[in-house]
């Protein structure tokens, strides 16, 4: 727990001043968290990320977290981003051939969504931060930490029915909902405390449920593949994947809520 504590107020100094900043460094800082959760996939699957479709794997990830605002660069090549992407994706379907189909057409499907996962997660999260402010950006952020601390520590004290034992066997019912209650607390604080529009109280429960499936989906990755963590670049926690699999799909959809 020391050693949990220490990495979390480290990580914590290094990644609020960038995300308050915002700008090129939190777009630097997006590519490499988003690079390091793909060689973390990569890693889980006995795939090698330095090879030729490791880089083309990359690539089609870069090609994917591309921000916004800078789609003018792209435009002066006359290409768009999904165009860009549909290249990567050819190529990696060709590299079956190259490589004799030692790189299988499993493999292409493996790299593809996981691409995707860890892209659009973090392609999202510098959206969020660029077009809500870094209100919105703090509000997940706490609410899923809301959420994590709410779900273990209600769940070590009260729980007693399992909630996916299959996937993750020491979640339970009563923490998912300790979760969810301690996540809209920290809604309403948002709503009394700063300019947050929308229907915060409904999203937050809406995201905190989406935050726990998407804990679940990470968890099912390493069952599936038999590992304990992601990875071991944060002391404590575990890999990128570990520390990000809820907020890769909260930052979407609180896009999508169109809260801004």
């Amino acid at each position: 727990m020391k050693q949990r504590i220490i990495t979390a107020v480290v990580a914590a100094a290094l990644f609020l001043p960038i995300v308050y900043y915002s700008g090129l460094p939190l777009l630097l800082l997006t590519y490499f968290l988003a690079t390091i959760g793909l060689y973390e996939l990569y890693k889980m699957k006995n795939l090698n990320i330095f090879s030729g479709h490791g880089l083309l794997s990359v690539l089609f990830l870069w090609a994917l977290l591309f921000p916004e605002k800078y789609m003018n660069v792209l435009d002066t090549f006359y290409y768009s981003k999904t165009e860009l992407c549909i290249v990567f994706i050819l190529l990696l379907l060709a590299f079956t051939v190259i490589t004799k189909n030692r790189f299988t057409f499993e493999d292409v499907s493996f790299s593809i969504l996981s691409a995707l996962y860890v892209g659009l997660g973090f392609y999202f999260f510098f959206e969020t931060r660029v077009d809500g402010g870094l209100v919105y950006i703090l509000y997940s952020l706490f609410m899923i930490w809301a959420t994590d601390s709410g779900a273990y520590f209600i769940g070590k004290a009260l729980g007693k029915r399992k909630l996916w034992p299959e996937i993750s066997p020491n979640k339970t019912v009563e923490g998912s909902i300790g979760g969810v209650v301690c996540a809209v607390i920290v809604g309403v604080l948002f709503v009394l405390f700063t300019d947050i529009k929308g229907s915060i109280i409904g999203i937050t429960i809406v995201l905190s449920v989406f935050g726990q499936i998407g804990d679940l989906v990470e968890s099912a990755f390493k069952r599936h593949f038999n590992v304990k963590d992601s990875g071991n670049i944060l002391p404590g926690h575990g890999g990128i994947l570990d520390r990000f699999d809820s907020l890769l799909f909260v930052w979407p959809l609180l896009h999508f809520f169109h809260l801004w």
